[in-house]
Parts: C-alpha cells; structure tokens; sequence
C-alpha cells in the first residue's frame, strides 16, 4: 500500500459521508461534492494499485534476472575441469 492508496481511502469515506449527510439534510450541494470526492478517492486509490502492480513487477523481474544469473554462473563453474 502506499500514500495514493492511503488518500484515496481517505477522500473516499470523506466524500460517502458527506454525500450522505447531504442526502439527510436534501443539501445538494453537499451531494454533489461528496460525490465528487468519492470519484477522486477511488481514483486515487486506482492510482495507486497501479503504482503498487508496477513495484511488484519490477522487483519479480529484478529478482528473476538474479536467479537467471546464478544459474549461469553456476553452469559455468560445473563446466570448469570438466574434458
């Protein structure tokens, strides 16, 4: 998780809440608004499981190239005094 996940959370309940009390009160202003907010917090929160899929992916491809080279070494170095 990181901060866009975090503050998309955040916006989202903010602007659930707010469009709810506008819902109570029939503000539809406070409606609109909240509404408006909620769209941006799960857009942040989008923002940010990509962010999140990006990270992941990087780091298996940064860890599947060490093995790949291990393995190299390790074909090299069986070959070694082999003839």
């Amino acid at each position: 998780m990181n901060k866009d996940t975090v503050k998309g959370t955040v916006d989202d309940v903010a602007g659930r809440t707010k469009r709810q009390i506008g819902e109570w009160t029939g503000d539809t202003n406070a409606q609109v608004e909240g509404a408006a907010q909620q769209l941006k917090g799960k857009t942040e929160k989008v923002v940010g499981s990509v962010k999140d899929a990006a990270r992941d992916f990087k780091s298996d491809v940064e860890r599947d190239r060490e093995k790949a080279k291990e393995r190299e070494a390790e074909s090299k170095h069986a070959g070694v005094g082999r003839g």
